[in-house]
């Protein structure tokens, strides 16, 4: 059985990180969103383990250790909202972002394109050019510094209304599981040929 490590990165304390309006503060959305994924990836056979159960900002450095008593062939999705802005000001930017570090593996670059192409046949592209390859490349520690396939989704902007509204809308959250978990299964099934 996979193994698939949710991160729901940032705590409570994390300054900032909420839409401009204040109605959606991205550890609650996060922590939310990882307990349905690992719900809906343990109903299709996976072994979902929450990285950061608490509440509370949990350092980096204990995130990725956390991540690496799993082992290489654990996978590893770090969960976030984005956001284009200062956190005060409504923007323009929209859609689900993938990312990978520049030392990312194949199986990395290759879950991050799925991801990418899942998001966008739920409708959730954005008006953002992606990448060709399907993905953003930055050197985020949750995927530079994890020794298994680790990629970093951004889901949604929560500093765009319309985004937003996506953000509290159960059909979109639903949407965006979907993505997910079909993501981690396709390509779940290439490593296993």
């Amino acid at each position: 059985m996979k193994t698939i490590l949710i991160d729901n990165g940032h705590g409570r304390e994390t300054p900032g990180k909420c839409s401009p309006d204040g109605t959606l503060r991205e550890w609650q959305w996060t922590r939310t969103f990882a307990r349905l994924l690992a719900a809906r990836l343990k109903a299709n056979g996976f072994n979902p383990v929450l990285l950061v159960p608490e509440e509370t900002d949990v350092p980096l450095s204990e995130r990725v250790r956390r991540a690496n008593t799993h082992g290489p062939g654990a996978i590893l999705l770090s969960i976030h909202n984005n956001a284009a802005g200062n956190g005060s000001t409504w923007t323009e930017a929209r859609g689900f972002s993938a990312f990978v570090a520049p030392n990312a593996s194949a199986a990395s670059r290759s879950l991050a394109a799925e991801l990418t192409h899942q998001a966008v046949c739920q409708g959730l592209a954005g008006n953002r050019a992606t990448p060709p390859c399907g993905y953003w490349t930055a050197s985020l520690a949750m995927c530079r510094d994890t020794r298994c396939t680790a990629v970093l989704t951004e889901n949604l902007f929560m500093d765009n209304r319309a985004d937003l509204a996506l953000l509290h809308s159960p059909a979109a959250v639903e949407s965006l599981l979907q993505a997910h978990v079909a993501a981690i299964a396709s390509c779940s099934d290439r490593r296993e040929e």
